[in-house]
């Protein structure tokens, strides 16, 4: 027993330097947390972030929205929706997990009825769109199919003409749309308006005007740098 103890005795050192070091790392850990943490609220809003205005849409997207006001009359057009604003999930899970998932992103065009029900989503993307980006989309995609909303996909620079919007989209609305039981009614026809070429004559005198880079709206490939979730 007697040779036991000096073993006894250094174990118990060692196994207190231990101790003492763990402790000593974790209060660096919380310090480190809180000093950051302070630093972070320290900053004013404002200040630390100085803000400048910016375009919502971008020249593609502002002529996707034109076109689709102008073909498709009697619906509703939405632009840069944040899918948290429509899409409802349950809460068993972190509401806030599933932001940072999908919930921030933005749809860029929204189809509506008079009574703002989403009926369908045009999905604008680049021609070069990068693997992150392309994932972006399609986790989008995902969603809003889970939830029973179309997304149609239109790539920059081949915006379809207005009449493929009313024989794509506009046929799809008019035959999934709701009918109170019992009626008799039809649908309104989609009233023939201007094609591409006209529409991108309307736009030219407001594109023309000297807005700055600055107010270009913030790349959607902006958003690929914080996301980590596939």
């Amino acid at each position: 027993m007697e040779l036991l103890d000096p073993l006894f005795a250094v174990a118990l050192a060692v196994a207190g330097l231990l101790m003492l070091s763990l402790m000593a790392l974790r209060r660096r850990q919380r310090h480190g947390r809180g000093g950051a943490t302070a630093r972070q609220e320290a900053l004013d809003t404002v200040a630390g972030w100085p803000p400048e205005a910016a375009r919502i849409l971008s020249v593609t997207e502002r002529q996707a929205f034109d076109l689709l006001k102008r073909a498709l009359p009697g619906f509703m057009v939405l632009a840069q929706v944040p899918l948290s604003r429509f899409v409802r999930v349950p809460m068993r899970h972190s509401y806030n997990d599933w932001l940072q998932r999908v919930g921030q992103l933005s749809a860029d065009l929204v189809i509506c009825d008079i009574g703002s029900r989403v009926l369908a989503v045009v999905d604008i993307r680049s021609a070069e769109e990068s693997p992150r980006s392309r994932k972006r989309h399609e986790r989008m995609a995902r969603v809003l199919k889970a939830a029973g909303i179309r997304v149609h996909v239109w790539r920059e620079g081949d915006l379809p003409s207005a009449s493929e919007v009313r024989n794509v989209i506009g046929a799809a609305l008019v035959d999934n749309a709701p009918r109170p039981v019992g009626s008799t009614s039809r649908p309104v026809p989609l009233i023939p308006v201007a094609e591409a070429a006209e529409i991108d004559d309307l736009l030219a005198a407001g594109d023309k005007l000297d807005y700055g880079a600055g107010m270009e709206p913030v790349a959607s490939a902006f958003f690929d740098e914080l996301e980590t979730v596939k």
